[in-house]
């Protein structure tokens, strides 16, 4: 077990469904190793219940160490929060056209601050960045694929920034504000394991 609650007994039993073979046929799956996402089931024990249609995945050596790496991010106190949704943004325009700063704040489940900085410079590649916490720290990056602060945004975050969130700004600098949030949701890329919160 690589992470859970109270162990678990030497047999575990759960049932899935697997979709059939290009022949027609059901997968063979003995003696083959998986990883498996689920919780205590009802009845004996040893029961166990999936927790999605797709949360046995065939075990490597590569997806062993990114559970492991994603287990060891989630149990830090200064895990990344779930974010919930968009709370407000802005776009400051700069003094030299085509320069500016876009800031956008979170909503996160546990009230923690989590913004996205994106700077327009002069001559430079437009680049994005997440703060965790009140201040915006300068030396924020953006996350790195597959982190749980990658997963956090690229599953999560609406796919367009929300209308309400844009309330006061100037049509220009909200439309600044829009085209700088699309290029952070192409940055993150699809989230190959959950839907986005506006597509739920």
């Amino acid at each position: 077990m690589i992470r859970g609650r109270g162990g678990i007994p030497d047999v575990i039993r759960y049932v899935i469904d697997l979709p059939l073979d290009s022949r027609g046929r059901a997968p063979k799956i003995k003696r083959q190793t998986f990883i498996i996402f689920a919780q205590n089931g009802t009845g004996s024990a040893g029961n166990i219940q999936l927790v999605a249609r797709d949360a046995q995945i065939l075990w490597t050596p590569d997806r062993d160490a990114r559970v492991r790496a994603l287990v060891r991010e989630i149990v830090r106190q200064d895990a990344p929060p779930t974010i919930n949704g968009i709370v407000s943004a802005f776009h400051v325009p700069g003094t030299i056209i085509g320069e500016g700063e876009t800031q956008i704040f979170l909503k996160t489940e546990n009230g923690q601050p989590v913004s996205i900085t994106i700077l327009s410079r002069d001559g430079q590649k437009k680049r994005w960045a997440v703060s965790l916490g009140e201040i915006v720290d300068e030396a924020a990056k953006a996350p790195v694929r597959n982190s749980l602060l990658w997963y956090r945004l690229a599953c999560f975050l609406p796919r367009d920034l929300p209308f309400e969130a844009l309330e006061g700004v100037s049509p220009s600098n909200a439309n600044q504000a829009r085209l700088d949030y699309r290029m952070v949701i192409q940055d993150l890329g699809n989230c190959p394991r959950a839907r986005r919160a506006d597509d739920r």
